[in-house]
């Protein structure tokens, strides 16, 4: 049931992210800041996680997830550090994610080089 969930939430968030993309005339990066924002914005109000608590993946994956790890980073860093955690927890809460595309952007760049011939 588990996948179950994580698809169809996952797809939904996906298709309403597709329909403002065809629908408006909103660039994709503006798109994915309103995403995260929005993530964001949910989080603090308690409900996003409550969504990814009963979709997983299909929730927390999208870019909203993003916002949601955001948001809890710097919740806790602001309980843990003060005001001066509202500065670091985002960076401390989304480290690992943000290194691993960073590592795996700059290998596939030396694989796959621009202009390679197939």
């Amino acid at each position: 049931m588990e996948y179950i969930n994580a698809f169809w939430v996952g797809g939904t968030i996906c298709a309403l992210v597709q329909i403002l993309l065809d629908k408006t005339k909103l660039l994709p990066g503006r798109v994915m800041v309103l995403l995260v924002c929005s993530g964001a914005v949910l989080s603090a109000v308690g409900i996003y996680q409550p969504l990814i608590d009963y979709a997983g993946a299909g929730a927390s994956v999208p870019l909203l997830g993003f916002g949601n790890t955001l948001w809890s980073g710097m919740k806790e860093a602001i309980d843990r550090e003060g005001f001066l955690g509202l500065f670091t927890g985002g960076f401390t809460a989304c480290a690992a994610g943000v290194s691993a595309a960073l590592i795996f952007s700059y290998l596939s760049s030396l694989i796959f080089r621009p202009g390679m011939k197939e």
